[in-house]
């Protein structure tokens, strides 16, 4: 089971693995929380398995502007081969659009993005966040879903949509630590594709 994307890399990736295109922008299964957890910024690592065979590192910023935040986010993806590393490049837009309330029970935000794998093809996923703040005695963490519809295309006539869910949960160690989590499953084609990520994030 594999599904994720990019071309000469991106073709072989589109025939045995475009299987590697997740729903965020940079191709990883790293989701994001209906809620900014920051005041001012951010910044972080994310370590991900693409279909837990294939290996991804990134750095991360996120800032605020008014009601949205956005996200820098890059670095490299090793994929199964001999010389298959490839570096990835993206950013992406956060914005609330739900509140919880008695009718309904989950906050929301709007996740948008755009990304690309070593520019030789392009990601742009857009997706709803849907969670809530979870407090067990006083222990609190953000669990969430993110259902994200996402084009991409390589090299070529290409084009192509996908389909991701992720499932989430984001915990506070300390007061400026986080620890994000995710795991998601996207289906391109016919092919089935999972993947998981853990964070680790500074915010200010």
């Amino acid at each position: 089971m594999r599904l994720h994307g990019c071309a000469a890399a991106v073709t072989l990736l589109l025939t045995a693995g475009a299987a590697h295109v997740h729903a965020q922008a940079t191709g990883t299964p790293s989701y994001n929380a209906p809620y900014r957890a920051f005041a001012s910024n951010e910044f972080g690592g994310t370590f991900s398995l693409l279909d837990f065979d294939n290996v991804g590192l990134e750095g991360q910023f996120r800032f605020g502007v008014d009601k949205f935040d956005i996200g820098l986010r890059g670095g490299i993806v090793d994929l199964e081969g001999p010389d298959n590393t490839r570096f990835i490049l993206g950013g992406e837009g956060r914005i609330r659009v739900v509140e919880h309330n008695e009718s309904f029970p989950l906050d929301g935000a709007i996740v948008a993005g755009i990304g690309t794998w070593e520019f030789d093809n392009l990601i742009i996923p857009v997706g709803i966040s849907l969670g809530r703040r979870v407090t067990v005695d006083n222990f609190s963490f953000i669990a969430y879903t993110q259902p994200t519809l996402f084009f991409y295309e390589a090299d070529g006539p290409n084009d192509n949509l996908g389909f991701s869910w992720g499932f989430g949960a984001d915990f506070k160690v300390g007061n400026a630590l986080d620890l994000r989590t995710s795991l998601g499953f996207s289906l391109t084609d016919i092919e089935l594709s999972e993947g998981l990520a853990v964070s680790l994030v500074w915010v200010h």
